[in-house]
C-alpha cells in the first residue's frame, strides 16, 4: 500500500522533469515517425452494427473515444489501435507490456513487482487515473480503483484489439476516464471455433499455458478458455546490509473464461460472459511487510465476475444496448509478525510507535530485553460491483449521429483492516456524443458526462467539444478541449486502517488476543498524517491539436497521426499511503505539455511501425501548509508532494517495431521500446522473434523463439528491480485444430 522515494529537496516551483530538451531526440523521433509506420485497423469479421464488429478496412475505425463508431478522421481525440495479431507477433509475454507500444504511455514495476502503467505519469501505487474497460466492463477494482494486471482476465491469444483513448474521456466514460481509456475488446467466439493449445516457457520461470475449446452455429457461439501464468519476478534485491537477497515477487495466476453469443433474431442477440480468476501474488516480507513481518505477504486471488449485454437492432440506424454485470474482487493476505517486548508495552500504554522520539523507547535496538510477541496478522479485503448500462446510438443520416446513455454503479467494500468493516459507495451517470458533419469538410462532436458519486457527495459534468477539419477523405487535423474530474475513491476517502492481532504467542500477551493495531498508533510523523481530511476532486482541463493522415502508395499503405496538447491539473491528490504514513491531500497542481507520434508503413508482408512522445511537466505545490514536528514550515515535504506524482512523468519515450513475414512459412518480428529516464535511470530493451507456422488441412501449428535483450544495465524505477541475465529467452509452441 505504500512506497519507498527518497526525499530530494528542489525549488518549490520547478519541472519535475528536469532533463533538459534536447534536439537529437525530437529530431530522430520526427523522423521516425515521418519514415516509419502503424498498420491501419484491420476488419474483424461482422457482427452487429452497434457492437464491437464489423470495423472497415479502408480507413481505420474506432469505437472508444465517443462510443460511437467512428472513422479517424472524424474522431475526437487521438486513438491508437493495437490489434491482438500484433501483440502475438512480437512476442509480447504480459499484457502490461502491451501499453509499451502506445505514444505516452510507460509501463514499471513498484513494491513487490506489481507492474503499473500510465499516459503521462502522475501515478500512485495504486493506478487510479485511466478507464479500463474488458469487452464494456469496467476492469479496475471497485474500492481501491487500481489495476491488477497480473490478474487480469484476458488471455493474449484471446484479444481481437486494444484501443487506447490519449487524453481525458470522462465525456463518454467518466470519473476514472481522467488520463484516458483503455479499451480491450476480444475475440468473438466464432472466430475462434475449434480447440487451441499453446505453451511458452522463458527465463526467470516463465511459463505460461492456455487452452481454449468453442464452436459457432446459427443461434449460439461460445468458448471456453483456460490460462495458467507463473513467473519468478525479479532475481534479486538488496536488504538493509546492501546483500543481494532473493525477491519474493513472482505470481501463480489461473484464469478461466466463459464468452457466448446467443441469436434469437435478426434484431436480437445476447452475450453472455463470466470467469474465475484464482492463484497468488506472492509480496515480499521487507516490501510490502508491515508490523514487523517475518513472513511474506503472499496475496491468495479469488475472483469472479458475470456479464450479459443484450444487443437490440430496431434498423441499421438504430440500435441499442443493456449491459449488466457483476464483479468481486477477493483478496486474502496473511503473515506473521515479530514485536519485541518493549514495543508491546508502547501498545499497551498507548504509546506512539514509530514516532522518532519514542523510537528508542520502544525499539531499543540491541538493547531490547524480553521475549517478543508473535502473531498472525491480515490485509484481506473484498469488494464487489455491480455495473448497469443503457447505450442507444441513432444514425439520423451519414452526417449527423447521436449517442446517448444512462449507467448505475454499485460498490461494496468489506475489510476488517482497510475500512473495520463494511461499506458501500454509489455513482450515477447520463452521457451522451452528437456528431454533426454540417459540410464536407468539416465534422463537430460534442458530448458530456453528468454523474454523481457519493464518495464525494457531489455531482460533476465533464464536457469535450471538437471540430475536425476534413482535407480530404482521408486526412483530418482536430481541435479538441475537454474537461474531466477525478474523485477520490473509497480508501483515499473513508479509511478505517488498522491489524487485529490474532494467535497471539506466548501466554504472556494473551490479553492482546483480538487486539486491533490502529494507523494512528504508529505515526512516523504525526505533525504530516492527513487522516481524517476530507479530500475534493481532481480536475483537467485539456486541449489538442491532432492531426491523422493516411497515404495510400500502390502496395503500400502510410498511416500518421500527431498529437500536440497542453494539459492543466488541478487539485492532484499526492503523498504516501503507508500504514505508518499517511499523507495524501489536494495538493499539487502541474502543467502538462508536449507532442506525439504515432506512424506505420504496411506492405503485403511487412509491417513497419513507430512511435514518440515528448512530455514536459511543470509541477508546484498548492496545498495547505505543512509544518514539520517542531511546529517549522517544512518545505522539504512540500517538494516530496510534488516528486511523487513525476515518478513515471518521462520526457522521451518510443517503440519502433517491424513484422516481416519470410519464406518457407517463416515470420520474424523486432521490436525496441525506451523511456528516458525514469527517475536516475531509463528503460531499453530490444525484442527478438522467429517464428515458424506450419499449415496442414487439419491443424495449423506455430513454433516461436524469443529474445528481450536489455540495452541499459541499472534496473529500472527501483535499486530492487534487479536481473543477473540481460539476455532473456523465450520458447513457445502451439497447436489450432
Amino acid at each position: 500500500m505504500g512506497f519507498t522515494t527518497d526525499r530530494r529537496c528542489k525549488n518549490p516551483h520547478t519541472s519535475t522533469l528536469s532533463e533538459p530538451f534536447t534536439l537529437s531526440p525530437f529530431i530522430l523521433g520526427l523522423a521516425a515517425g515521418l519514415a516509419i509506420a502503424a498498420s491501419p485497423a484491420q476488419a474483424a469479421g461482422g457482427k452487429t452494427e452497434g457492437g464491437y464488429y464489423g470495423f472497415s478496412d479502408a480507413l481505420p475505425e474506432v469505437l472508444t473515444t465517443t462510443r460511437l463508431r467512428q472513422p479517424k478522421t472524424r474522431v475526437p481525440g487521438s486513438t491508437t489501435v493495437i490489434e491482438g495479431d500484433m501483440i502475438r507477433d512480437l512476442g509480447i509475454m504480459s499484457l502490461v507490456e502491451v501499453f509499451r507500444l502506445v505514444p505516452g504511455m510507460v509501463v514499471a514495476q513498484v513494491g513487490s513487482a506489481t507492474p503499473v502503467t500510465t499516459y503521462h505519469g502522475t501515478v500512485h501505487y495504486e493506478q487510479r487515473r485511466m478507464q479500463v474497460l474488458v469487452d464494456g466492463r469496467t476492469a479496475h477494482r471497485a474500492t481501491l480503483s487500481d489495476m491488477d494486471w497480473q490478474t487480469m482476465p484476458v488471455p493474449l491469444e484471446l484479444i481481437e484489439r486494444i484501443e487506447v483513448s490519449r487524453g481525458p474521456n470522462a465525456a463518454a466514460y467518466g470519473i476514472n476516464a481522467f488520463l484516458g481509456t483503455i479499451n480491450i475488446i476480444t475475440r468473438d467466439p466464432a472466430d475462434t471455433a475449434g480447440a487451441e493449445l499453446r505453451a511458452v516457457r522463458g527465463s526467470r520461470k516463465y511459463i505460461r499455458t492456455f487452452a481454449s475449446v468453442g464452436d459457432a452455429g446459427n443461434e449460439y457461439d461460445w468458448r471456453l478458455a483456460f490460462e495458467k501464468r507463473q513467473f519468478g519476478g525479479f532475481d534479486y534485491r538488496y536488504d538493509d546490509d546492501d546483500a543481494k537477497v532473493p525477491f519474493n515477487d513472482g505470481h501463480d495466476i489461473n484464469v478461466f473464461t466463459y464468452d457466448s453469443r446467443l441469436t434469437l433474431s435478426p434484431a436480437f442477440n445476447a452475450e453472455i460472459r463470466g470467469g474465475v480468476v484464482d492463484g497468488v501474488n506472492k509480496e515480499d516480507f521487507d516490501k510490502n511487510g508491515e508490523l514487523g513481518a517475518i513472513g511474506n505477504p503472499d496475496i491468495d486471488v479469488r475472483d469472479y465476475y458475470l456479464q450479459t449485454r443484450l444487443n437490440f437492432s430496431e434498423s441499421d440506424r438504430h440500435f441499442y444496448h443493456l449491459q449488466i454485470s457483476f464483479e468481486n474482487f477477493d483478496r486474502r493476505q496473511r503473515w506473521p509478525i515479530s514485536v519485541p517486548a518493549s514495543a508491546v508495552e508502547c501498545l499497551r500504554n498507548g504509546t506512539l510507535l514509530f514516532w522518532r522520539q519514542n523510537r528508542d523507547i520502544c525499539f531499543p535496538g540491541s538493547g531490547a530485553t524480553g521475549t517478543p510477541m508473535t502473531a498472525d496478522i491480515n490485509a484481506d479485503s473484498e469488494d464487489s460491483r455491480l455495473e448497469l448500462e443503457l447505450q442507444d446510438t441513432l444514425i439520423f443520416n451519414k452526417d449527423l449521429k447521436l449517442v446517448t446513455g444512462a449507467g448505475y454503479r454499485e460498490d461494496t467494500y468489506r475489510s476488517e483492516t482497510y475500512f473495520n468493516g463494511r461499506g458501500m459507495n454509489y455513482q450515477s451517470r447520463v452521457f451522451g456524443n452528437l456528431e454533426y458533419t454540417p459540410v464536407a469538410w468539416l465534422t463537430l462532436n460534442g458530448g458530456g458526462n453528468w454523474e454523481r458519486t457519493t464518495t464525494t457527495q457531489h455531482t460533476y459534468f465533464s464536457p469535450r467539444v471538437a471540430a475536425n477539419f476534413i482535407l480530404n477523405e482521408k486526412h483530418s487535423l482536430r481541435f479538441i478541449y475537454s474537461e474531466a474530474v477525478r474523485t477520490p475513491d473509497g480508501f483515499e476517502q473513508s479509511p478505517d486502517y488498522g491489524f487485529t492481532l490474532r494467535n497471539v504467542e506466548p501466554a504472556q500477551y494473551a490479553d492482546l488476543e483480538g487486539y486491533r493495531v490502529n494507523n494512528t498508533a504508529v505515526w512516523d510523523n504525526p505533525s504530516l498524517v492527513t487522516l481524517g481530511r476530507e479530500l475534493e476532486e481532481e480536475r483537467i482541463v485539456s486541449r489538442e491539436i491532432s492531426y491523422f493522415g493516411l497515404f495510400p502508395a500502390g502496395a503500400a499503405l502510410f498511416s500518421l497521426e500527431v498529437r500536440a496538447f497542453r494539459d492543466e491539473l488541478r487539485n492532484m491528490i499526492s503523498g504516501v499511503i503507508q500504514f505508518d504514513d499517511w499523507t495524501i491531500d489536494n495538493n499539487v497542481d502541474m502543467n502538462q505539455q508536449g507532442f506525439e507520434i504515432e506512424a506505420s508503413m504496411e506492405y503485403p508482408g511487412t509491417t513497419l511501425r513507430t512511435t514518440y512522445a515528448y512530455l514536459d511537466q511543470d509541477s508546484w505545490y498548492n496545498g495547505p501548509q505543512i509544518y514539520d514536528d517542531a511546529g517549522n514550515i517544512n518545505n522539504r515535504e512540500k517538494q516530496y508532494n510534488v516528486d511523487l506524482l513525476g515518478r513515471l512523468s518521462v520526457q522521451h519515450s518510443g517503440s519502433l517495431a517491424l513484422i516481416q513475414d519470410l519464406s518457407a512459412g517463416f515470420q520474424g518480428a523486432a521490436a525496441f521500446y525506451w523511456a528516458d529516464e525514469f527517475r536516475r535511470s531509463q528503460f531499453e530493451r530490444l525484442d527478438l522473434r522467429l517464428a515458424r507456422q506450419i499449415f496442414l488441412p487439419r491443424y495449423t501449428a506455430e513454433i516461436a523463439f524469443t529474445m528481450q535483450h536489455y540495452l541499459d544495465e541499472e534496473p529500472d524505477l527501483s535499486a530492487d528491480n534487479n536481473i543477473r541475465d540481460q539476455n532473456q529467452f523465450f520458447i513457445e509452441a502451439g497447436v489450432r485444430f
